[in-house]
């Protein structure tokens, strides 16, 4: 259940972190508390597929709170990564978002907030596993792409993929060679058209380019202002 979603926190802060545990453990969650990167990423390893998702602060003695999210997505690329910092930085906010952040919360924040965003974010991504069929391969020209074990394959290359990108894979190959309003993939994919999902999705198209540069038939052109075009000229 949803309510039951095990959280990995990782806070420094032992006032706030004590005062977040209880509060979320009141919410229905089960938090397995770590009072720096190095201790988080040790209970990630011993404990990989017991989590749901994971609550990060930025600054953290040790390992950082980005640097950890890197380790943890490398062992699990399907695992939500939310960041807290009292940092207001553009440049923050960029780096978490190249790192496949769900989402970025800056402090203070109302502790009602941050559940009803853990709790959508739960949702989203467990809704997408109870989904997804066992064994399927769509063809995207030269790839195969494994939406159940998120690869895509060119002859004896995989590229493993997160979550997110995945969806945006398949919708984008579903409508492909259309032209696609920036909303309308916004809505589709991350539930929303608010400044930091736009960013997001500009960093995930930059990977996409990358993961298909090996197809010159494939092509993803950026319409100025209105939205994109995924190209697959079969």
């Amino acid at each position: 259940m949803i309510d039951k979603a095990h959280i990995l926190l990782a806070e420094d802060d032992p006032d706030f972190g004590n005062i977040l545990k209880q509060y979320l453990e009141m919410s229905g969650y089960t938090i397995s508390w770590a009072k720096n990167g190095e201790e988080a990423l040790g209970l990630f390893k011993s404990s990989t597929s017991s989590f749901n998702i994971c609550v990060f602060d930025v600054m953290m003695p040790k390992m950082d709170g980005f640097t950890l999210a890197e380790k943890v997505i490398k062992i699990n690329p399907e695992i939500p990564v939310v960041f807290l910092t009292a940092r207001k930085m553009k440049e923050d906010k960029l780096k978490g978002l190249k790192l496949g952040a769900d989402d970025y919360i800056v402090k203070p924040f109302e502790a009602d907030e941050l559940v009803l965003r853990l709790h959508n974010i739960i949702k989203r991504t467990s809704v997408k596993k109870t989904d997804r069929k066992i064994e399927k391969t769509i063809k995207i020209g030269v790839y195969d792409f494994d939406t159940h074990r998120l690869e895509l394959k060119l002859n004896s290359t995989v590229q493993r993929v997160t979550e997110k990108e995945g969806e945006l894979i398949l919708f984008l190959v579903t409508n492909k060679n259309q032209l696609l309003k920036r909303e309308e993939i916004l809505n589709a994919v991350w539930k929303n058209d608010d400044f930091f999902s736009g960013r997001s999705m500009d960093v995930f198209i930059s990977r996409l380019r990358k993961y298909f540069k090996e197809d010159v038939r494939i092509s993803i052109e950026s319409i100025r202002s209105i939205g994109l075009e995924f190209k697959m000229d079969m």
